[in-house]
This record gives C-alpha cells, structure tokens and sequence, in this order.
C-alpha cells in the first residue's frame, strides 16, 4: 500500500493511486473530523464530497461531515431524494429524527460510535441538545443525493410560493408568513 502525505485542508480532493476503473482516483474528504464554524441561523455546518462538488465519478457514494453548535444546533428538517442516509456520530450527543410516509415520528438519542439511518426520502433531522459540540460522518448510497430543507423550499422559493397556499397549508396568517420568509431569506 502506498503512503502519502498532503497539507491539511477542509476540501475534498483526489488521490491517484495505480489501478481501479477512474484511473486509480480515490476520494479523501480531510478534516472530517473538524467541528468547523456554526455561525449561521440554525448553529450547524454540512460538508458534503459529492459528484457536483468533485466534478468527477465518487464510486456512486457521498460522504459528508456535519457539525452542530452545543445546546440547540440543527441540521434542520430536510429530504434527500435519491438515497438514503447512514450517520455516524464522531463526538457529542445528537437527537435524530424521521417521519414515516405512514405519519409515524422515529426518534433516538445517538452518541459517539453510534449509527442511525434515514431511509430514502423521509423527512428528517439532528439536533444537539448537548452540552458540546457535535459531529459525525454521513454517507449516501448516491453520488448525488440531493437536498431539499423543507423550511427553505417553502419559504425562499423563485418565484415565491403564493401567501395563500402557506398560509393555508400552515394555519397561519399572511404576516407570519412574511416573517417567517424574511427570516429565512439569505443574507446579503
């Protein structure tokens, strides 16, 4: 087995190694160890190594590093349409949840070494309600996953979704919608 050696940075990169069918390339994702920066609204910060981002075949696989601020991070509730996921818990405490076609809410806490899965689809999230930070490693079963935060997709859609349909759908009025739009628009 060959060894090597390359400077320590947050990007995914290639290693060429002799044989294999991409030409001996196989996919390094250093620092998934790092918590990284949560400085955003929901305190949490995803690095995913998939087919967009390498530009080149990943052996039909993602792998992804996520991290949550202590006492509240959240990778919040989202969808991956094409795969399923398999998480990895690093360091820290998370709580894990999915949403049945049937309805039903799964939940459980998982720590360090433990591994839950989000099956294809579903609705789902982490949160850490923990007293540190926490980080694990995910894996999709897809070289291109795809994402789609239900929040987001709802409320910064273009064009908008009309007020009428969220107000609706959400039992709520045409301000709050417009709050809820506002505080989730991107920030400039």
């Amino acid at each position: 087995m060959k060894s090597f050696s390359s400077p320590r940075s947050r990007e995914s990169e290639w290693i060429r190694v002799q044989g294999g069918r991409d030409g001996g390339r196989l996919l390094l994702l250093q620092g998934a160890g790092d918590t990284g920066r949560h400085n955003n609204t929901y305190g949490s910060l995803v690095t995913a190594a998939n087919v967009e981002k390498i530009r080149a075949s990943t052996h039909w696989v993602c792998p992804c590093r996520a991290s949550t601020s202590p006492q509240g991070g959240l990778n919040p509730p989202h969808t991956h349409p094409r795969a399923t996921e398999i998480v990895f818990v690093l360091e820290g405490t998370l709580d894990v949840g999915f949403i049945t076609t049937a309805n039903k809410f799964v939940a459980k806490t998982i720590s360090a070494g433990d591994v839950f899965v989000f099956p294809r689809g579903l609705v789902h999230f982490q949160k850490n309600n923990g007293d540190k930070p926490a980080s694990a490693i995910a894996a999709f079963n897809s070289q291109l996953p795809g994402t789609q935060s239900i929040a987001l997709t709802l409320f910064t859609a273009t064009p908008p979704v009309p007020d009428n349909v969220l107000t609706k759908a959400f039992q709520i009025g045409t301000k709050e919608a417009e709050k809820i739009k506002f505080r989730l628009a991107p920030k400039k």
